[in-house]
């Protein structure tokens, strides 16, 4: 299992060091000079292990200690020493530090410490997932996330399952808008009830209609005998309708009275069926604008907006893409009866830095071919589809997902601003490294810091 793993130190031969070592060992690593920003850098992203010196500037290594074991008691930290503070680390191991190690240190030591650290994280991440539950109501769904803005989705679908609230869900195509819904259906009151899936697009107005609401035999020719529609196969669970932007006008207004009244008729018929659902819908378009352009009624658009999830698109959590892509990958080595056995780290910062205009389901798609068409045990940057290992490409792509109409000086701030920040990220936050990458001296990159607000170490 991938494991993150947070490494503080303010000696910059140190903090390479243990870098290249942990990611040799698979491990994904974000590695900081200034312990502030580590302790920032816990509240935005999910840490397995941190490693920490002991005497830093700003804080010392019990001071991050005591901040981790007060909000993330869950996380074993490492301390690391000169041989002139020992006693220091004694002292730290028994306020909670799961181990310390003494500079300069052997690398098999190191590598063995953490390899336990890792394992006791892994144990205690089970453990939570099982007295919360989240393993019955996502892992079923393979919802894959550890970002700060995958945990605010599922916040909402944990406050919003137990409702009977009609739930809109909105983002692009490829974005897992099923995945959440069936997370709502599974963590409700209703999760012993049918899930039924509807795509709006993928039926003409009229072959939909008979899906939804069924039909009386002899109501249209080929209907030989009566068929229950979705509305009825729900009974007592959930009706996802995708795509519901789709919909005809005619057909909303039906859906409308069935939310408002909870009945309906069959095609062709004059009973009126009662039912006992929950109706939540998804789409990639913007529905309020669908109704600023009379193609969407807005009576409907309020009552199916009850509960908003909106869901981000793949390059708006990025930190996701390495456990997306581990996932994905184990899934297709067992499906091909494949020896691949993991990915480069080249590999994993193509597959960081690409925009995906096609998101989660794109990555799924070049995760699968890589696997079928690797040459080797690991996925080299060689195995990888052109649009992904090429610039040209890659700019495209991510030109492609801008608005036809905008401001060019601002929007070429904004993307500079962008590549800055990801710099910083990539580089642990040293401006030397960071301008190194960007190709702009240490002084000019200093000007554009302070220009765009951004904080550099």
């Amino acid at each position: 299992m991938l494991s993150n793993i947070l490494v503080l130190d303010d000696e910059q031969n140190y903090l390479l060091l243990l870098e290249t070592l942990l990611r040799d060992e698979g491990h994904a690593v974000t590695a900081l000079r200034d312990p502030e920003l580590g302790l920032a850098f816990l509240e935005e992203s999910e840490v397995d292990v941190v490693i920490t010196d002991m005497k830093m500037p700003k804080l010392s290594g019990q001071e991050v200690l005591a901040h981790i074991q007060k909000n993330y008691p869950h996380i074993p930290v490492l301390i690391m020493t000169a041989y002139g503070t020992i006693d220091a680390a004694v002292e730290a191991m028994r306020h909670g530090a799961f181990d310390y190690i003494t500079k300069p240190f052997s690398n098999d030591e190191l590598i063995l410490s953490v390899r336990k650290a890792v394992q006791l994280a892994q144990a205690q991440r089970r453990y939570s997932l099982l007295s919360e539950n989240f393993e019955q109501r996502y892992a079923l769904h393979q919802i894959i996330g550890r970002s700060k803005a995958m945990r605010r989705v599922l916040e909402m679908v944990d406050r919003a399952a137990p409702s009977k609230s009609t739930a809109l869900i909105t983002g692009e195509s490829g974005t897992g808008k099923e995945l959440i819904a069936k997370a709502m259906h599974f963590s409700s009151p209703r999760k012993k009830g049918p899930f039924i899936s509807v795509n709006c697009m993928a039926l003409n107005p009229g072959v939909l209609e008979s899906e939804l609401f069924g039909h009386e035999k002899g109501s249209f020719t080929g209907a030989v005998a009566r068929k229950r529609g979705r509305f009825e196969l729900a009974q007592g669970g959930t009706l996802f309708l995708d795509e519901i932007g789709e919909l005809s006008l005619e057909l909303q207004v039906k859906l409308l009275r069935v939310l408002q009244e909870r009945t309906f008729e069959r095609v062709g018929g004059t009973e009126s069926i009662s039912v006992d659902i929950r109706i939540v819908t998804a789409s990639n378009k913007d529905l309020q604008a669908a109704v600023q352009a009379g193609i969407f009624r807005e009576d409907l658009f309020y009552r199916l907006n009850v509960v908003h999830i909106p869901l981000p698109a793949l390059r708006e959590r990025r930190e996701d893409i390495p456990l997306l892509a581990a996932h994905f990958l184990k899934k297709f080595t067992a499906d091909n009866a494949s020896r691949v056995k993991g990915f480069t780290a080249e590999v994993i910062d193509y597959l960081t830095a690409y925009e995906w205009p096609g998101n989660v389901r794109q990555l799924e798609n070049v995760v699968e071919r890589c696997v079928v068409m690797a040459g080797n045990d690991m996925i080299r940057v060689e195995d990888l589809p052109p649009e992904i290992k090429d610039e040209e490409a890659q700019f495209k792509s991510a030109v492609d997902l801008l608005p036809p109409r905008l401001n060019l000086a601002e929007t070429l701030e904004k993307i500079e601003a962008a590549l800055i920040r990801r710099a910083l990220a990539q580089s642990g936050f040293v401006q030397v490294k960071c301008a190194d990458m960007l190709g702009i001296s240490k002084s000019l990159l200093q000007y554009k810091l302070k220009k765009y607000k951004l904080t550099g170490n």
